[in-house]
């Protein structure tokens, strides 16, 4: 099912995610609607949260669906190692038609249990390093704009009041 997803100015996305207790069916059932969800927008990345659901969960595909193995999903993830710098342009799929370029480590990696309970550690640089930072972000109530500083950041905040204020939001 594909699931609504929030925009910026809705509390879940500003609030650090819990912790999932357990796997059950609800979060296999989750998992699959996240997948779908992401698929659609399109996204290569998409976290919990940003459906609506306060727990640390992502899903990563930088294939967009082309190659089934490319699929990462992780359950409370915890970061490993941070190094390095990037710094490239970036959307998300909760600021809807807003980019901005935002500094993200080089090296990425992270370690967390996948869809059957088993812990594994993903590690990545460039456009996965990236995308695993922006996913968890999410996971810790923050996006993208955040981490920006100055009139751009002034821009596009001041752009999406308009835009909400229009009932466009």
């Amino acid at each position: 099912m594909i699931r609504p997803i929030l925009r910026l100015g809705d509390t879940t996305l500003q609030s650090p995610a819990e912790p999932v207790a357990a796997l059950t069916t609800d979060i296999e059932r989750l998992l699959d609607d996240m997948v779908e969800t992401m698929y659609a927008a399109p996204g290569v990345g998409l976290a919990a949260p940003q459906v609506g659901v306060p727990l640390r969960i992502f899903v990563i595909d930088l294939s967009v669906g082309r190659d089934a193995k490319a699929l990462i999903t992780m359950i409370n993830p915890e970061w490993v190692d941070r190094e390095g710098m990037q710094l490239e342009e970036e959307g998300c799929l909760s600021l809807p038609g807003f980019n901005a370029t935002v500094p993200r480590p080089a090296r990425a990696v992270v370690r967390g249990m996948d869809r059957q309970g088993e812990m594994h550690t993903v590690a990545g640089t460039g456009l996965l390093a990236r995308a695993l930072q922006h996913e968890m972000d999410h996971l810790d109530g923050k996006l993208f704009v955040d981490r920006l500083r100055g009139i751009k950041r002034d821009l596009i905040v001041r752009k999406v009041r308009k835009l909400a204020r229009a009932g466009k939001w």
